[in-house]
């Protein structure tokens, strides 16, 4: 009874942090990826470089503002952000695969499976693209804990 009784507690002491979001990356704590556009990534050509956000076009989510190059990308990303944010809060991929975090850079990017990944540098990137399904499992894995450690 004891031990069923504690680990009930244990539950109820846990449950804020499985219903919590995980936090999204931001070099200022107010805007997402450096206000360039997160649905521009899923229509660019692999290896271009990201496409910034204009000021007027954006949408607050997760407490972060969103900026977009026109409204028809603003209005994809309203109808369903979940399906347009960065893995892993944005964070670098290749850093979260290996149990930690660290900012990503907008144009060190890969669509994969119609899921966005950003990773800190050419050189991470390079790490990750050639590992990627074994680095994507272990990343996958690691969040959101990564975030508490």
């Amino acid at each position: 009874m004891r031990s069923l009784l504690l680990s009930f507690s244990l539950l109820l002491v846990s449950l804020p942090l499985w219903a919590k979001t995980p936090a999204q990356y931001s070099h200022d704590g107010k805007t997402a990826l450096k206000g360039f556009d997160v649905v521009a990534y899923y229509s660019l050509p692999a290896g271009a470089n990201a496409l910034k956000g204009k000021p007027g076009i954006e949408y607050e989510w997760q407490g972060l503002t969103w900026y977009f190059a026109n409204a028809a990308n603003r209005q994809a990303f309203v109808a369903n952000p979940a399906a347009y944010a960065p893995q892993y809060g944005g964070y670098c991929a290749f850093a979260v695969a290996h149990g930690f975090t660290t900012s990503p850079r907008v144009n060190s990017w890969k669509v994969v499976d119609g899921k966005l990944y950003l990773n800190n540098n050419p050189s991470s990137f390079k790490l990750w693209e050639k590992d990627q399904s074994n680095k994507i499992a272990q990343a996958d894995q690691n969040w959101p804990a990564v975030l508490h450690k």
